[in-house]
């Protein structure tokens, strides 16, 4: 059946006009009858397009993987039909964008439904009407002309919004490297604050690791947050830091002291707290806190306060543990270091007086952990070997 009807002659400026309207879109003509696709390329050139033909379905197939803008397919055709090409079109990810077009004699409304089944998105009938050939041909390609406008800009959206996620990932990377190596050095530059005051008592930079595994030990036992363990870990080493500011006849006194050194003695708390007063930082907060408490006795006859029970803020009623079971078993130029066992005995006449009950019981119950802190913690700092003269023995002693 002829396909052809109704081309009116074109000058070829208007073809050129044309082309240049319709950027030469690319039409893939799909006929088994020769004279079918000639006619067709020649109307498919009327209006401005550039044709490619496949003579069968493995044909158009192939070539359809060219950039191929639209399918003018030939409904029946021996072998593979249309409704068959149409379909593995439609199948293929990279293709199904493609509109369809089924040239068709056949008008009745199953062969049209089959048609819609297999993926085609318009028909026309033969003989094919220049006109209207023309009218359905723009618009599907108008239309896939504004896909592929929005595909290419959400490709470019993606593009753009995966180099500014990555970009910004880089900033945070570099952000969070720069406040990790901030807070690396603020913890360093309290560890070091710790051993100053220390250095000068004649403890150890070993003494104030195993305190504050010890607190840690303590806060985890106790089922503190783990952010809050960790502030005690930090903080705990500051306990002593106000012994900067005692005297050193007094601090390196050998005999015992008179009550009126003792006295200035005491002060060392309340110094530690003026030393940490005013930081934003929650670990020289904690510091503070630590520093002003960790004397206090729980029957309420330790110092600065005299504070008694829960009122001893619990970072200070933890390092008091910690602080005296470290020196009743760390040796010193004065005095021998008591094992675990005999440090425990001491400590527990205290449970109830000196020592919160509850944080005291739990500490003996992890006392295995806490000999593996001593053998883990138990080389000791360069500045043991210095000549240090020996702390009163009694700051040592369980009623300290």
């Amino acid at each position: 059946m002829p396909i052809f009807k109704g081309v009116r002659a074109e000058s070829a400026l208007d073809r050129e006009k044309s082309k240049l309207m319709h950027r030469l879109k690319q039409i893939l003509i799909v006929d088994d009858e020769e004279p079918n696709r000639e006619t067709l390329a020649s109307m498919v050139s009327c209006l401005g397009y550039e044709s490619e033909c496949a003579r069968d379905g493995i044909e158009a197939l192939a070539k359809v993987k060219l950039e191929i803008d639209l399918v003018l397919l030939d409904a029946t055709m021996p072998g593979m039909d249309g409704f068959e090409v149409a379909k593995q079109i439609r199948n293929n990810p990279d293709l199904d964008e493609i509109p369809i077009v089924m040239v068709t004699a056949l008008s009745g409304k199953q062969s049209r439904l089959r048609a819609v089944e297999a993926g085609a998105n318009d028909f026309i009938s033969k003989p094919v009407d220049l006109t209207e050939l023309g009218v359905r041909l723009s618009s599907l390609l108008k239309t896939k002309e504004a896909r592929d406008a929005l595909r290419r800009n959400q490709a470019l959206l993606e593009q753009t919004v995966r180099k500014r996620t990555a970009d910004l990932h880089q900033a945070l990377q570099a952000m969070a490297e720069a406040q990790r190596s901030a807070y690396d050095a603020h913890l360093d530059t309290i560890q070091r604050l710790a051993v100053a005051a220390e250095y000068k008592d004649g403890n150890t930079a070993a003494h104030i690791q195993r305190m504050s595994h010890y607190c840690a030990l303590i806060g985890r036992s106790l089922d503190l947050p783990p952010g809050e363990v960790e502030i005690l870990r930090y903080a705990s080493p500051m306990h002593d830091v106000g012994k900067i500011g005692i005297p050193d006849a007094i601090l390196l006194k050998a005999g015992k002291l008179n009550p009126v050194e003792w006295a200035i003695m005491k002060r060392h708390t309340v110094i530690g707290a003026c030393i940490l007063h005013g930081s934003l930082s929650k670990l020289l907060q904690a510091g503070e806190s630590i520093a002003l408490s960790h004397h206090e006795k729980w029957d309420g006859t330790g110092y600065p306060y005299g504070l008694a029970g829960e009122e001893i803020p619990l970072y200070g009623r933890i390092c008091a543990v910690a602080d005296v079971f470290d020196a009743l078993t760390t040796p010193r130029p004065y005095k021998e270091a008591l094992s675990n066992e005999r440090a425990c005995e001491a400590m527990l006449k205290g449970r109830g007086s000196h020592f919160d009950p509850q944080i005291l019981d739990v500490f003996f119950e992890n006392l295995e952990e806490a000999r593996k802190i001593q053998d883990t913690c138990r080389q000791e700092s360069p500045m043991d070997a210095e000549d240090i003269l020996p702390l009163d023995a009694t700051l040592l002693e369980i009623g300290a």
